[in-house]
């Protein structure tokens, strides 16, 4: 990679970690279009590889920041998770398998999905004394299974399937599903690399460079996130809106 690479990836990393500090989720899907079309990673797969291992350590951070504020239900994010997990490992062997161009335009699909599961109102109600029982792992288990093949072939972080889930399986709060859901972040980002790099399709300094990008990225969107009080949802709209345009422009990348 030449240095103008690595310095648009640090640049895209910034804006992810940006994205991902005020929105809470959703940015790290435009990690791998952006290491495709603006860095110059040549083979889809290197870019899935390499943004699944940025997302699983820029999900790190949050997690501890969550975890510090008490937020996580660590019983119930540690059976998704780890159920989640399989699944995580068996969607990135099949995705290897499957033809770099073809994989693009069924991500495509998957930005499209997360673009309009942001557009859909949220609903913060919940209870926030959660506690996991028989009834819940077995809930839990099979949506953590399913949810962690996805993230694993797209090798996304799947947050846009984990808060509903968690949601929908536990009757926890959105403030408390989206904490949790980063444990399942890194797992399955943390699997999905690991699965790639062992086959040796990893930038490593182009991940690298996504990561301190990141940093920076998510320092600066604390005040930003503050800011926007108030005027969250409108921002939010905007910012799917973005994700579904950028889903366009890769299904016509991979179809040109």
């Amino acid at each position: 990679m030449e240095p103008l690479s690595l310095a648009l990836a640090a640049a895209g990393g910034a804006l992810i970690g940006l994205l991902l500090s005020v929105f809470g989720g959703g940015g790290s899907v435009l990690a791998t279009p952006l290491l495709l079309y603006v860095v110059g990673v040549r083979d889809a797969h290197v870019a899935i590889g390499t943004s699944a291992a940025a997302v699983a350590v820029n999900a790190l951070v949050g997690l501890a920041a969550q975890a510090k504020a008490g937020r996580v239900k660590w019983p119930c994010a540690l059976v998704f998770g780890g159920a989640g997990l399989a699944g995580s490992l068996a969607g990135a062997q099949l995705a290897k398998m499957i033809d770099g161009q073809q994989l693009i335009l069924w991500f495509a699909g998957a930005m499209a999905l997360v673009g309009l599961s942001m557009l859909a109102p949220k609903r913060a109600d919940g209870d926030p004394g959660v506690r996991l029982t028989a009834a819940l792992t077995r809930r839990l288990a099979p949506l953590g299974l399913g949810v962690g093949l996805a993230a694993g072939f797209f090798g996304i972080g799947g947050g846009f399937l984990i808060v509903p889930g968690l949601m929908a399986a536990t009757g926890m709060t959105l403030a408390n599903a989206a904490a949790s859901s980063l444990v399942s972040v890194v797992l399955f980002g943390a699997a999905t690399s690991a699965s790639y790099a062992a086959s040796g399709l990893v930038d490593w300094p182009v991940f690298a460079a996504l990561v301190a990008g990141g940093a920076v990225g998510a320092l600066a969107g604390g005040p930003i996130a503050a800011r926007l009080v108030g005027r969250a949802d409108i921002a939010r709209r905007a910012f799917a809106l973005m994700v579904l345009a950028t889903a366009a422009y890769v299904a016509w990348r991979s179809l040109g």
